[in-house]
């Protein structure tokens, strides 16, 4: 799917190995999947993980691409429950991207697709909240502020809060980022 921004979001494919192995070696990405994603093997087993799971219709992943198609994102909606119509939204970008609105417009039209595509209603995504950067994107691409999370999530350790937000299929749709 192409965004007017010139980026396009596609589906992961085994080519992107390599991209993927790099990502994940940015000390930022340090524990961000199930597993560890240190080597090749790894890599290919996290696109396949991502494959398999689009098959089962609980997860729907997308690589976001620039016009050479370097991998410079990921955004996905995952834990869907079609019950209720709920997915749950997560981004990531390369650190040679960051800062530049890769995650915003990804996770904008991610949204946009979810919605219309998968029909879901509600979207739900959390950050830390002490990644400011996260949350503008998650404000950039439409999503409100409900709530925190209380020591939800733990890293080496410690214990952090999480800022949830939430976007409905009938929140007015907010401008590109």
């Amino acid at each position: 799917m192409e965004l007017p921004s010139g980026l396009v979001l596609r589906r992961w494919a085994a080519r992107d190995a390599v991209s993927v192995m790099a990502a994940f070696a940015d000390p930022l990405m340090r524990g961000q999947a199930a597993e560890p994603v240190r080597s090749a093997d790894a890599a290919e087993r996290w696109i396949a993980d991502r494959g398999d799971q689009w098959a089962a219709g609980t997860s729907y992943a997308f690589a976001v691409v620039d016009g050479d198609d370097t991998v410079l994102g990921h955004v996905s909606v995952g834990s869907v429950d079609r019950r209720h119509s709920i997915g749950w939204v997560s981004y990531w970008t390369t650190a040679a991207a960051r800062g530049r609105g890769v995650a915003s417009r990804g996770c904008h039209a991610l949204a946009r697709w979810a919605f219309r595509d998968v029909e879901l209603f509600r979207l739900e995504l959390g950050h830390r909240v002490n990644n400011p950067a996260s949350c503008g994107v998650a404000r950039a691409a439409g999503f409100a502020v409900e709530g925190r999370q209380r020591q939800k999530l733990e890293y080496d350790g410690m214990r952090y809060d999480v800022e949830l937000h939430a976007r409905l299929a009938t929140d007015t749709e907010p401008p590109s980022p």
